[in-house]
């Protein structure tokens, strides 16, 4: 697992207005560069590239080298277009297929010196809420609820929501490309591997037929390559007025089964790159459409880049939906708010005396920090014994919506290491390029949580803190800590702790 080093950021007010998204897709790459123009995003450049990225998988989940040049060496040509914007204006997300890639580190590294920007990998969960994100921002804010389906190369997102928020999501494991693979191999077309296909897919999308369907909604809208190929299809041979409907979509399945071939397919509206992997999208979106009882589909030009792009408008602007999931994950798990609020304080003050001392700056550390101090006691919901590892364990293996797998990782270390013995191997593991930010976040927060240990009303003395490679100094007014021994001692035993990995707690 990686994740980039924090750089310096900025705002739109601050800097350039134009801001770009890249979704480093299963079958292929997208990028949309644009620029905010009151309250309304203008696109200045669109590029896509068909890279079959799944496709470099081998059978252990491990992306072959060879296999991937295509997809970097797009890369470098969308960094020409990037790599001169300012750090914190360009959003870069890996889905499905660096998700199961077993050794996705190497191919990030290389991806994002090829872009010069960081990558993150994201869950089919917030996959999901990005594509919806996209979508609702292209069409009619009118408060219906609808469905809204995704079918990607390696995953198909399906999400229920209304207005502008999901109520609902699911990410499944298929998609054009690995359901292409799997049982059109050779390009071969028959009923049989079409019935095959269309089971497996109905097996996927199984247990979660009921739920949606009882939810219900009143528009269906689709959204991304396969579905757009499709729409193309069926109205360009006039087997449908507007957008997909069920009747279409049959006949459309019928012309594979006569076409026998991969290569024979001859369909209006339907470009050469997307052959290979069109049976396989077609599939997924009939056996959708089958088991959720749609009747007709409309398109969405919004998807997953223009998700991000929105997003990271919310981002710029202080409106961050990361911040919006902690406040709820501590609500659901009972985090005392006081408790929360006083660490939260004093962790900041803390920071802010030894940002430029450790070289902390860039926005993610300090919300880190925040976001640990306020979800530090999460696993006491489930038991006070180590409840810091429990915790961590929630944190790590949560649908965090907003949050990349990368960033989930780093916050869960920071509660896992806020208390007791001190985690060398866990943080030693990180990628090499956060070991000292995080030792460095650790100690901050070790300190607030034992100077607030008591759980007191009462507000700290005035505290200076210096911060020095391998240490930390905290002066106290004199004679505070000789009238205060109980939390004498506990910062005392807090130095034992980080005395086992090499860090010096110097307590004045």
């Amino acid at each position: 697992m990686r994740a980039k080093a924090p750089s310096t950021s900025h705002t739109l007010a601050e800097a350039d207005d134009t801001i770009a998204a890249i979704d480093l897709g299963s079958n292929s790459f997208h990028m949309k560069v644009a620029r905010l123009r009151d309250g309304e995003l203008s696109v200045l450049d669109r590029l896509r590239e068909m890279v079959r990225l799944a496709g470099a998988l081998d059978e252990d989940n491990r992306l072959v080298p060879a296999a991937t040049a295509p997809a970097l060496a797009c890369l470098k040509r969308f960094g020409e277009r990037v790599r001169h914007m300012p750090a914190g204006s360009v959003r870069v997300v890996g889905t499905n297929t660096l998700r199961r890639a077993h050794n996705s580190a190497e191919f990030i590294a290389a991806a994002e010196a090829a872009l010069g920007h960081p990558i993150e990998v994201i869950s089919g969960v917030e996959e999901a809420r990005l594509v919806y994100l996209g979508v609702v921002q292209s069409v009619a804010n009118d408060g219906q609820r609808r469905l809204v389906i995704d079918i990607g190369g390696g995953s198909t997102e399906l999400i229920i929501g209304e207005g502008l928020q999901p109520t609902y999501m699911e990410s499944l494991y298929m998609g054009c490309v690995n359901m292409s693979e799997a049982y059109f191999p050779d390009g071969k077309i028959s009923r049989k591997r079409l019935r095959r296909a269309g089971i497996a897919a109905r097996i996927e999308l199984e247990p979660h037929e009921a739920r949606f369907r009882r939810l219900g909604w009143e528009e269906a809208i689709g959204t991304s390559g396969t579905i757009r190929a499709v729409e193309r299809i069926v109205t360009e041979a006039g087997w449908s007025n507007e957008g997909i409907t069920w009747p279409a979509l049959k006949r459309l399945l019928a012309v594979l089964v006569k076409a026998e071939q991969v290569e024979g397919l001859k369909l209006p509206g339907l470009s050469a790159d997307r052959v290979p992997v069109f049976p396989g999208g077609v599939v997924v979106l009939h056996a959708a459409f089958e088991a959720l009882g749609i009747e007709r589909m409309l398109l969405s030009d919004g998807a997953l880049r223009e998700g991000l792009l929105y997003d990271l408008i919310g981002r710029i602007r202080h409106e961050d939906v990361r911040s919006r999931t902690v406040t709820a994950l501590a609500k659901r798990h009972d985090v005392d708010p006081d408790q929360a609020v006083q660490v939260e304080r004093t962790v900041l003050r803390c920071f802010a005396q030894v940002v430029e001392d450790w070289s902390l700056g860039g926005d993610l550390p300090q919300q880190l920090l925040r976001w640990a101090a306020q979800l530090h006691e999460l696993g006491l919901d489930i038991a006070h014994n180590q409840y810091h590892k429990h915790g961590a364990y929630i944190l790590e293996n949560a649908d965090l919506l907003g949050f990349s797998r990368q960033e989930q990782h780093l916050l869960a270390v920071l509660v896992r290491a806020h208390r007791r013995k001190y985690p060398i191997s866990v943080v030693g593991a990180l990628p090499a390029n956060w070991v000292p930010i995080m030792q460095r976040l650790i100690v901050l927060l070790r300190l607030a949580v034992v100077l607030h240990r008591s759980r007191s009303p009462d507000p700290l003395p005035p505290i200076e803190l210096k911060g020095k490679p391998g240490s930390l100094v905290v002066q106290f007014p004199k004679h505070w800590l000789r009238e205060h021994a109980l939390t004498r001692a506990d910062l005392e035993e807090e130095a034992e702790f980080l005395r086992a990995a090499d860090i010096q707690l110097k307590v004045r």
